[in-house]
C-alpha cells in the first residue's frame, strides 16, 4: 500500500504493521525520504541516525514473531538533551558538541524495550533555555507552516519534526512550556504531565523542580499512548510519584472548565488569540462541558517566580560543565582560566545570561530576598490551584499570547521573549499536567499560522486532559 505520512497515527501504524500492509523498514524509509527533502531548510534534526533501517529490521523481527507492542516500529524523534547510549547528546551547545551518552535515559530504555525506531536527535534552544530555538548553537529551527517564523522552543526541533511529517511522534522536555508552546506554534499536540509522572533520569537538568519529559504527536491519542508507555515510578528518580491523585470531578456530573479571564485583561495578547479562545469555549460547551469564569488570585506572579527559580536551578545544574570531566576543554594559564575559557567559548549568550541571573539570586544577601521569596509565592500559587480545582475540573487558557513570531523579531529583547511563556510556566511551577491542542489558525502575510489552547488539570488527572482534548478535536 502507499504510505501516506499525513494520515498516520500510532494506532493505525501498529495495525498496518501487524496486518502486514507495510513493514517497519518501508515506513522508516518513507520518513527518511521526507526528512532528506525537508530538513535542510527546516533544520529540525541535528543528526539523522545511520542505523535507522537496522533498528526497523529488528522491529520487523519482533512483529514477525507476533511479539509486537504498541510502539514497535514507530519512527520517533528525540530531543538532543535526552541521553541515548552511545549517541551524541549535545543539548544544542558547543560545550557538549561531541559528547556521547554513556547510558540510556529511563524513557529511552522503555522505548527500546518495545523496539521503537529512533530517527535522530532534534534541534533545541541551548540547554533548553529559550522559547524560539534561536538559541541553538547549530542554527534556528524554522516553522514548517511559514519558513520566516520560529517553530517555538525549546523543543522546536522535536515539534517541527512531527509537524513536517519527519517523525510520527517525538519526545521533548518541558520546563516552562517548552513542549506546549512550540506545539501551539506548529499546529500539533504537546503534553506535559504531572511533575514526577515521567522519570527525569537521563534528561540533562535545567530546572530540576520544573523539568518534565513530554510527548509530541499529531493527535491527542498519540500523546496519550506515548505518555502511558514512558510514565511510571523509577528508582533512579526519587521525584517520580511525588504527587497523589487529586480528585475533583464528581462522577455523573457535567465536567466544568474554568477560564481565568482576569489574567488576560492586561494586554499583550493578540486579538486573534482571544477570539480563538472564545470560539474554543463554544466548542467545549457543545461537547458537553460547563465553562465558567474563575479567579486565580496570584497567577499573575507566576512568570516572576519562574524567572527566579529556573535560573537559580539552572546555574547550579550547569556548574558541572567546566571542561574537566567531559565536553569541551579550553586550556588557560591556571584552573580558573581553564573554567573561564571553556565556559566563555562553550556557552551561548542566553545560557550565560541565565547563569548570571541564577547565581545572583542565590548569592549571599539576595538569597532570602529573591529565591526564598519566590519559593514562598510558589506555594501560594499552588494553594490557589488547589482551591480552584475544588470548583472546576480543568483550567483553560491560550497556550501562547501570539501565533509564531518572525525569526529575529524578539531575539534582542529577552523580556519580550520571556513574556511569551506567560500562560505555560504556571503548570510547571505548581506541578500540574497540561496539554496544548491545535484550535485554529490566524492568517498573517498570506500564511495560515496555527493557534493552540491549553488545558490544565489537577495533579495526576492526565486522563481528564486526554478525554477533553479528544472530544474537542472531534467537534
Amino acid at each position: 500500500m502507499i504510505i501516506d505520512l499525513k494520515k498516520l497515527t500510532i494506532k493505525s501504524v501498529h495495525q498496518h504493521l501487524v496486518g502486514g500492509d507495510f513493514t517497519a523498514v518501508e515506513l522508516a524509509e518513507s520518513y527518511l525520504k521526507n526528512i532528506k527533502a525537508k530538513n535542510p531548510e527546516i533544520n529540525a534534526y541535528l543528526e539523522v541516525y545511520g542505523d535507522v533501517l537496522d533498528q526497523a529490521k529488528e522491529a520487523d523481527k519482533k512483529i514477525k514473531n507476533k511479539k509486537a507492542e504498541i510502539l514497535t516500529g514507530i519512527p520517533m524523534a528525540i530531543k538532543d538533551n535526552i541521553l541515548v547510549k552511545g549517541r551524541i547528546a549535545s543539548s544544542a551547545s558547543k560545550i557538549l558538541e561531541n559528547y556521547k551518552a554513556t547510558y540510556d535515559a529511563t524513557v529511552i530504555k522503555k522505548l527500546k524495550d518495545q523496539n521503537a525506531v529512533f530517527l535522530g536527535r532534534t534541534n533545541m534552544d541551548e540547554f533548553a533555555m529559550g522559547g524560539s530555538t534561536e538559541n541553538s548553537a547549530f542554527g534556528v529551527v524554522k516553522n514548517p507552516n511559514d519558513l520566516n517564523r520560529v517553530a517555538g522552543g525549546s523543543s522546536g526541533g522535536s515539534v517541527a519534526a512531527v509537524a513536517m511529517d519527519g517523525a510520527l511522534a517525538a519526545l521533548g522536555s518541558d520546563t516552562g512550556g517548552s513542549v506546549r508552546q512550540p506545539a501551539s506554534f506548529c499546529g500539533v499536540v504537546g503534553f506535559k504531565s504531572t511533575y514526577g509522572a515521567v522519570s527525569r533520569f537521563g534528561l540533562m537538568a535545567m530546572g530540576s523542580s520544573l523539568d518534565q519529559i513530554g510527548p509530541i504527536g499529531k493527535t491527542v491519542e498519540d500523546t496519550e499512548i506515548l505518555f502511558k508507555e514512558i510514565s511510571g515510578k523509577d528508582k533512579m528518580d526519587s521525584t517520580t510519584g511525588m504527587f497523589e491523585k487529586y480528585f475533583s470531578h464528581k462522577a455523573g456530573k457535567k465536567p466544568v472548565i474554568g477560564v481565568p479571564w482576569h489574567f488576560m485583561k492586561d494586554g499583550g495578547i493578540d486579538k486573534a488569540v482571544i477570539k480563538n479562545l472564545e470560539e474554543s469555549i463554544k466548542k467545549f460547551e457543545k461537547a458537553g462541558y460547563e465553562v465558567k469564569e474563575i479567579t486565580i488570585p496570584n497567577i499573575k506572579y507566576s512568570l516572576a517566580v519562574y524567572y527566579i527559580i529556573m535560573p537559580a536551578e539552572a546555574s547550579t545544574n550547569l556548574s558541572r560543565f567546566d571542561g574537566v570531566k567531559y565536553g569541551l576543554r579550553k586550556d588557560g594559564a591556571n584552573l580558573l582560566e581553564d573554567y573561564l575559557e571553556t565556559r566563555g567559548t562553550g556557552f551561548g549568550k542566553e545560557v550565560r545570561r541565565r547563569i548570571l541571573l541564577g547565581t545572583y539570586v542565590l548569592s549571599s544577601g539576595y538569597y532570602d530576598a529573591y529565591y526564598n521569596k519566590a519559593n514562598a509565592v510558589r506555594e501560594v500559587i499552588r494553594q490557589d490551584f488547589k482551591n480552584a480545582f475544588k470548583d472546576v475540573d480543568m483550567i483553560l487558557t491560550p497556550t501562547a499570547p501570539t501565533p509564531a513570531f518572525k525569526i529575529g523579531e524578539k531575539a534582542n529583547d529577552p523580556l519580550q521573549m520571556y513574556l511569551a511563556d506567560i500562560f505555560t510556566v504556571t503548570a510547571n511551577i505548581v506541578g500540574v499536567p497540561a496539554i496544548s491542542i491545535p484550535s485554529g489558525f490566524e492568517s498573517v502575510d498570506g500564511k495560515k499560522l496555527p493557534l493552540g489552547i491549553q488545558l490544565m488539570a489537577p495533579w495526576n488527572c492526565e486522563q481528564s486532559l486526554f478525554d477533553a482534548g479528544k472530544r474537542f478535536l472531534s467537534e
